[in-house]
């Protein structure tokens, strides 16, 4: 495998990981509590969830010939909590990783030389890619934790449980 397929392949499996913590997390999350934030000041997981796919939408559409920052976008709007229900959630955040996923398919090898715009700025193609993955997991640690308050002592750690270090080493590679 080439280093360019070898990137590509590696931050589609980054995005992948940070979109199924947040599907984990949040599947341990009631309905009631997916709504509700910490404080004013603070987004529910469903407005933090809107605003990661929206932003996916936008970066992610014609990432090659585009700015980043689509005109069609209503970035405000993201943060204005309008749905109905988990299902309709779920489906405007599928949509979402749909285009990014569909996009990073799209690359090959050759793009990764390439210039892109993101809100009147040039990114290299690599960094386009390091800055969405930085961004969606700054947002995925803030659904996670979150998710683990809302849940107390119903959390189900998605990671290595606290204390439990020496036995996962141990189960996963002997160590």
């Amino acid at each position: 495998m080439s280093l360019g397929t070898s990137v590509l392949q590696a931050i589609k499996e980054s995005f992948q990981y940070e979109k199924d913590l947040v599907e984990r997390a949040i599947a341990q999350v009631p309905d009631s509590k997916m709504h509700e934030s910490l404080d004013p000041q603070t987004n529910s997981i469903v407005i933090m969830m809107k605003h990661i796919s929206g932003n996916l939408r936008s970066r992610w559409t014609d990432f090659l010939t585009t700015d980043g920052e689509k005109d069609w976008r209503n970035r405000d709007q993201e943060f204005i909590d309008d749905f109905e229900s988990r299902e309709q959630l779920m489906e405007y955040w599928e949509g979402g990783w749909a285009v990014l996923f569909d996009t990073i398919d799209s690359l090959n090898e050759s793009d990764l030389g390439k210039t892109v715009t993101i809100r009147g700025y040039e990114h290299t193609v690599p960094k386009a890619l390091v800055r969405s993955n930085a961004h969606i997991a700054y947002h995925v640690g803030q659904i996670m934790m979150v998710a683990r308050i809302h849940c107390g002592e119903n959390w189900k750690t998605l990671t290595i449980e606290r204390g439990k270090s020496q036995e996962y080493n141990e189960q996963n590679w002997g160590q």
